[in-house]
């Protein structure tokens, strides 16, 4: 490519489409920035603006507040002994795979997990044991098969697992499995727990020590209202020395974290929707509330909500059977859904889907909640006669 003046033009500035929409993708409704994040965005968007305050170490910054927010306000938040930001949710759970196991070591994981859980075993060498669900319609996890996944492992390597994982809540269905129970289990055969709340942190009520488990990760843009990518991690005392381990070669920088991580706009916006992140779990009863009442009226329309009911999260998978059979003879096929939803400002459901989909009512008020009800049914009755 010839970088010319008219082939620059491509670049530069590019508007957003869907900025004001009604945005119901999950990886979006909780990291919509709150207006002190946005100034941050911009006060703090240069480079590594933070490090012009860094004696040599990020979370040891004074002013602004890096040093209070990861040392006093996180380990508080997240129910842990210490903490710190991170890249993101899968460098966060990279870095406790990486220092606890060893490769060849196996990892017990369960059948929902994120795919980025499955990568960041492999790159830190580790073998994979996936707790089965009972698939369709709930996908129920039961937390003795973490019992019987450590064993097999016992058995089959000699030792037990180095490590077990358990998504909280999955990103696929948005089931919040009895993670204490897990966490129980799991100690019963001396193997730590890692609880991926990438969907929770953020979103919902939850703590490390009270369910019990060694490590807690995050994720900052998807639920802490935050400019990613930016992840928090939380990790027990017992494991926060092998976890947080100096380098030999520079004393203060911590190895796991390559010395440093999320130096500027990402850890600042983090910091400055904290306040209202915080608060906003406190109304989590009502989120629940709001998740419901939009899949009970989705399930009027003949949609079919797959995963735990009632439900417990803001993220939810629909069957669609309806939708497919339009989809199968109207002009714009399988596109006509994303198509039928912008054309009414509404966003989030990926284009090309309509027998199955996802999304969040995180952060909707009612009245937004009723528009994509709303629109729902206006487009089964526009097509109700195929």
């Amino acid at each position: 490519m010839k970088l010319d003046d008219s082939s620059l033009q491509k670049f530069g500035f590019i508007k957003r489409e869907t900025l004001g929409s009604i945005n119901i993708d999950p990886l979006q409704t909780g990291g919509r920035l709150t207006e002190a994040a946005k100034q941050a965005l911009v006060e703090w968007g240069d480079g590594y603006s933070v490090c012009d305050f860094c004696g040599g170490v990020l979370d040891q910054i004074k002013k602004p507040p890096i040093y209070d927010f990861v040392h006093k306000a996180l380990p508080e938040f997240l129910g842990c002994d210490e903490a710190r930001v991170t890249n993101g949710a899968r460098e966060s759970k990279f870095a406790v795979m990486h220092s606890i196991g060893k490769p060849g070591d196996w990892i017990v994981l369960d059948g929902l997990a994120h795919y980025s859980s499955y990568v960041a075993a492999e790159r830190a060498g580790l073998n994979i044991k996936a707790v089965p669900h009972s698939g369709s319609p709930d996908y129920y996890l039961d937390p003795e098969g973490y019992a019987t996944a450590i064993e097999e492992v016992t058995k089959e390597s000699g030792k037990p697992p180095a490590l077990a994982l358990v998504t909280y809540p999955d990103g696929s269905y948005g089931n919040l499995a009895d993670a204490g129970k897990i966490a129980s289990i799991c100690h019963e055969y001396d193997v730590p727990l890692l609880l991926n709340g990438a969907y929770a942190v953020g979103r919902m009520p939850v703590s490390a020590k009270d369910i019990g488990a060694d490590f807690i990760v995050g994720s900052g843009h998807k639920s802490m209202a935050a400019s990613g990518p930016v992840g928090v991690l939380g990790v027990s005392e017992e494991y926060a020395p092998i976890v947080f381990r100096k380098s030999k070669h520079n004393k203060v920088k911590e190895v796991e974290l390559l010395g440093c991580t999320a130096r500027g706009a990402t850890v600042m916006t983090l910091i400055a929707s904290f306040p209202d992140v915080v608060k906003r779990v406190r109304n989590w009863d009502q989120e629940v509330e709001n998740a419901r009442w939009f899949s009970a009226r989705l399930e009027e329309m003949g949609f079919i909500q797959r995963g735990q009911k009632p439900h417990s999260h803001d993220l939810m998978f629909f069957e669609a059977p309806r939708f497919y059979e339009i989809s199968e003879k109207v002009k714009d096929g399988r596109y006509f859904l994303y198509k039928e939803l912008k054309a009414r400002n509404i966003h989030g459901i990926k284009s090309g889907l309509t027998k199955y989909f996802k999304l969040s009512t995180f952060g909707l008020e009612r009245e937004k909640l009723e528009a994509v009800a709303d629109s729902f049914d206006d487009i089964l009755k526009k097509h109700e006669d195929i």
